[in-house]
């Protein structure tokens, strides 16, 4: 037995059995004979497509990149990214949408803190600002059990047979709460207010 990868000895030839051709009564009436050799490839095949066949300058090469960039920006602004897809994520964020929340006041709040807490205030300024910021930590947890027993109503309510894990979720609008209305993304589709 010879192997596979061997060439076969230039003794052993192969016949292959050509088909008879046929009578020129036996042929059809569109019989054209073969030709003897392969039919080549078309030269559009290999070529590339039509278009703007000028490569472009590197000021255009980086025009086009930005606009790319403040494109995939504008979409992520209105659309979100892989962690705001879902329709219990999209429950959430109106939830928090529909609502004025404590988390939004707090940056200004710990701003007014950490001025008043400065050691040339006198001490009353000091009192009020330390007192300030516990109340301002209090107003954000009460919102945020608030805001987590909402959700947990809704979605069980609404989606059932829901997989998503109620504690990624609760923590997800519970970070959007902490953030200025008009800087979260993606944008809010519910007006203060607004049932949900």
């Amino acid at each position: 037995m010879q192997s596979l990868f061997r060439r076969k000895s230039s003794d052993v030839v192969e016949e292959t059995p050509e088909a008879p051709e046929p009578s020129p009564a036996a042929r059809p009436k569109g019989y054209t004979p073969a030709k003897g050799r392969e039919t080549p490839k078309r030269p559009g095949a290999s070529r590339q497509a039509g278009g703007n066949a000028k490569p472009l300058t590197k000021e255009e090469t980086r025009e086009r990149k930005r606009q790319l960039r403040q494109e995939a920006a504008a979409e992520y602004r209105r659309e979100g990214g892989p962690r705001d897809r879902g329709p219990e994520r999209q429950l959430a964020r109106n939830v928090v949408d529909s609502r004025r929340t404590a988390g939004t006041y707090f940056f200004g709040g710990a701003l007014i803190v950490l001025i008043g807490s400065n050691g040339a205030m006198p001490d009353l300024v000091r009192t009020v600002a330390t007192s300030l910021w516990g109340v301002l930590l209090l107003a954000v947890v009460v919102d945020a059990v608030l805001i987590a027993r909402k959700i947990k109503r809704l979605v069980r309510e609404r989606y059932p047979k829901s997989e998503q894990k109620m504690g990624s979720l609760y923590m997800y609008a519970i970070m959007r709460s902490l953030t200025f209305r008009r800087m979260r993304v993606p944008h809010p589709a519910v007006k203060l207010g607004e049932k949900v």
